[in-house]
């Protein structure tokens, strides 16, 4: 019996020796196979040699990508040899988990370490579209002091900047894809299509539905594809904040939410939003003019703290001043902090406030006598006197 065991024992561990033998044997030819380019070189030969022929390439790394996933693409775009090599580099590179989502510059018959040291410098990262909390589609003329760039302009400088020559988008075409695309192909959201569409021809259209955020913008693209791209990437943001139901809570429309938050981007300074839009909302409720100098400068083409009574008498689609209720666009892109303010407002019966001096003070009152006090402490300041 126990003869026997040792037999069968024996057996088995040749089986097993076996088996192992030929797992190896497979395994190393696997690799053999895996490592062997279509022409029967080697992946080390395969690798290119250098940092690239000079042939540039706009490569795309999108957010949440891996290295995996880039890989089969560098190698049809031809700036690295083989996918397999740039792997290895990639895995071999203790830097390589700090690439960041982006467009990048990089040229094709690159070596695979070249290829990722490439994509960790900054210097080959084209530039990302910067959007902040009320920015404007258009430039703003500030009298007497610098111009703030508009959407418009900050696209076409990245599409300028970034690519060729033949890819800069100048700021008329992008106004006027603005002004006169179709609105649903562009990415507007259901609930402000029929707001747009009545202001067909007018660049300023798409005001407030292009989110502030940080976007990546194929240098590549046409101006109806950037502008595509922003709009719907900020109806899907808009949306998935539930903005349909935020709206319903204070009795607005989605559109009049974003118009109102808007406002309080260019009239209240930090820390006041939630007062802002108390003020709004009251006056709304009363119902009184709102009277907002932002929606006169809106239409102009200088701007300044103070407006004339000639400019405040001109009839517009935003002048707050010469229309009851809110005007008919938004003025500005609103940052969330807005839009949550006009959600949650203080507690407060104002109905007015001013900016006092030019460290941003501002009061709020209830009665015009008090406000008209306050008034009178702004231009002993100075912050009201016109440099036109």
């Amino acid at each position: 019996m126990t003869s026997g065991r040792s037999s069968r024992s024996r057996t088995g561990a040749v089986a097993v020796l076996v088996t192992s033998l030929l797992l190896i044997v497979g395994a190393v030819a696997y690799i053999g196979f895996s490592l062997t380019s279509s022409d029967g070189s080697s992946s080390v030969a395969a690798d290119y040699e250098g940092t690239g022929n000079g042939v540039e390439q706009v490569v795309e790394v999108p957010e949440g990508s891996s290295m995996s996933a880039l890989g089969p693409e560098l190698e049809e775009l031809n700036v690295v040899r083989t996918d397999g090599a740039f792997q290895t580099a990639a895995l071999n590179h203790l830097e390589s988990a700090n690439i960041q989502p982006g467009f990048y510059r990089l040229q094709q018959e690159m070596s695979a370490k070249s290829a990722v040291e490439a994509l960790l410098d900054p210097a080959n990262q084209i530039d990302l579209l910067d959007i902040p909390g009320g920015a404007t589609l258009s430039d703003v003329v500030v009298v007497g002091g610098d111009t703030r760039k508009g959407i418009y302009s900050m696209i076409s400088d990245v599409t300028c900047n970034n690519g060729t020559p033949e890819q800069c988008i100048s700021v008329e075409k992008l106004e006027n894809m603005g002004a006169n695309a179709d609105p649903g192909a562009l990415g507007v959201p259901e609930w402000a299509l029929a707001q747009v569409s009545q202001q067909s021809g007018n660049p300023k259209r798409l005001e407030g539905l292009i989110a502030p955020g940080r976007y990546v913008v194929d240098p590549s693209s046409s101006a109806e594809e950037i502008l595509t791209d922003l709009v719907s990437r900020s109806t899907t943001a808009y949306n998935s904040t539930g903005i349909v139901e935020r709206a319903s809570a204070i009795d607005l429309t989605p559109y009049e939410l974003l118009v109102a938050a808007s406002l309080i981007e260019r009239e209240a300074p930090a820390g006041e939003f939630d007062k802002v839009a108390r003020v709004i909302l009251n006056r709304l409720d009363e119902p009184m003019p709102l009277q907002f100098d932002s929606t006169v400068n809106y239409s102009l083409d200088d701007v300044e703290l103070a407006t004339t009574d000639e400019d405040r008498a001109r009839v517009t689609p935003w002048n707050t001043y010469a229309m009851d209720g809110l005007p008919a666009t938004p003025i500005a892109s609103p940052s969330e902090e807005a839009i949550t303010a006009m959600e949650n407002p203080a507690e407060g019966n104002w109905l007015y406030f001013v900016t006092i001096d030019e460290q941003g003070t501002t009061v709020f009152n209830d009665t015009f006598e008090e406000h008209l006090d306050d008034v009178q402490s702004a231009q002993n300041s100075g912050i009201l006197d016109s440099q036109r």
